[in-house]
């Protein structure tokens, strides 16, 4: 399965111990997870701003991303649909690879719900889906 986790996902999975940091280990054991450099570039900025991460040490996550999750291109959307330009990066990243899912906790993409045939869906709704699974 192709999955997508957007940058607020990866930080919240590097912040500490809980619901995004066992995601993210279930995913990497279980699904193909792209990235794209928008979401690397996103994650590292927010690393050191948010979570006062040293450069040295956000350049190591960001080093382990690139080594354990695909970096994959984004398809430029014909249109706008979200507000933030980065959103419909994201977008057009699950479009170009055919993500089953995108699991974010930006409700500018969560009120998509879907788009395409990808869902897009909260982490504890992904969760509850995989464990199911």
């Amino acid at each position: 399965m192709k999955i997508i986790l957007d940058s607020n996902v990866i930080i919240a999975a590097f912040a500490g111990r809980g619901l995004c940091n066992a995601l993210f280990e279930l995913c990497l054991d279980r699904y193909d997870i792209f990235i794209s450099d928008s979401i690397l570039f996103e994650v590292h900025k927010n690393l050191c701003k948010k979570l006062k991460l040293t450069e040295k040490n956000a350049d190591i996550i960001i080093s382990y991303l690139k080594e354990f999750c695909l970096v994959g291109r984004y398809d430029r959307l014909k249109r706008r649909v979200c507000r933030d330009k980065d959103d419909d990066e994201i977008l057009g990243l699950a479009k170009g690879i055919k993500a089953q899912y995108i699991i974010t906790g930006d409700n500018d993409l969560l009120s998509l719900k879907n788009f395409d045939a990808t869902e897009i869906i909260s982490p504890r709704q992904f969760w509850e889906i995989a464990k199911n699974k």
